[in-house]
């Protein structure tokens, strides 16, 4: 009895050692699985694609215009040419301006000069009073002259002040220093009050306008690196995110992908370009931002 147990006991056990080998021959056979696939999709997850445009930093670009009507009598730019803060753009015709605050200050020195003869007259007027040979009614009229001279005196002063301004703004200044991108006005033209007279952009500074999808705009971070890439160019340019709004708004730019949907909602995010070199005012570019 013995015997046999033991026979019985030892076929399957045989046989379950011998699976247990083939097993193990074919697992050392089958090649091992390359992870290239899942990490190369982990990576292309990770970024964020969208389009933008370089654009200048906010208050860099300006329209100036002329608070003054008339004939422009000179235009001193020229577009590409590059202009200080203060610089003088155009001037417009103001010769009727001009001889009115020549009157104005005629008027004021007159004005003036009466002021001294009336405070030269109060204190006549009360020396002889005090002496008791004049009256208490000339010391008063000789006061109230007085200061009716200084009231017409002040007026004159602010009426030259006012034509002053006036003049002043014949001379259209620019408010910042730049390039001149487009000039609008040529000398002789009339213009009215309000017309644009050039375009000036501060070029020594720019950065990028990305339009991330909304669906995206989870994996921005600020100083998140980017790098920018432009159609026909072989040059990529650096970058890091250094503004995201609140809010996210309709798409500016139209997609160069004909399937991508022109409605959806996108955040414009900024980016600090490390190098600038190359890129041009108003490009239009590909943004890759690493997300998180």
């Amino acid at each position: 009895m013995t015997t046999k147990k033991l026979l019985t006991f030892s076929i399957p056990v045989a046989a379950f050692l011998f699976a247990g080998i083939l097993a193990a021959r074919h697992a050392g056979d089958a090649p091992p699985q390359a992870p290239e696939r899942p990490l190369a999709l982990a990576s292309a997850a990770s970024r964020v694609v969208a389009e933008g445009r370089v654009v200048t930093y906010p208050g860099r670009q300006v329209v100036v215009g002329t608070d003054f009507a008339g004939t422009l009598e000179r235009v001193a730019v020229e577009e590409k040419q590059r202009v200080e803060r203060g610089a003088q753009l155009a001037v417009v015709r103001s010769d009727e301006e001009r001889a009115a605050l020549a009157q104005a200050k005629a008027r004021f020195a007159e004005a003036e000069a009466d002021a001294r003869l009336a405070l030269a007259e109060v204190e006549r007027a009360r020396r002889l009073y005090a002496g008791k040979v004049g009256a208490r009614q000339a010391v008063d009229r000789a006061e109230r002259d007085r200061d009716a001279a200084a009231a017409r005196r002040e007026t004159a002063r602010a009426e030259i002040e006012r034509l002053a301004a006036l003049v002043a703004k014949a001379r259209v200044l620019s408010p910042i220093s730049g390039v001149v991108l487009e000039k609008h006005v040529s000398t002789g033209e009339t213009v009215e009050r309000g017309s644009r007279v050039a375009t000036i952009a501060d070029l020594d500074r720019l950065r990028v306008e990305a339009e991330v999808d909304e669906a995206d705009t989870a994996r921005v971070a600020l100083g998140a690196p980017v790098l920018v890439r432009a159609e026909g160019e072989s040059t990529t340019w650096t970058g890091t995110v250094e503004e995201i709004p609140d809010a996210v708004t309709g798409r500016r730019i139209r997609p160069q992908d004909p399937a991508r949907p022109t409605d959806t909602r996108v955040l414009i995010v900024k980016v600090a370009l490390a190098s600038q070199e190359g890129l041009k005012l108003g490009r239009r570019v590909e943004v890759e931002i690493r997300g998180r």
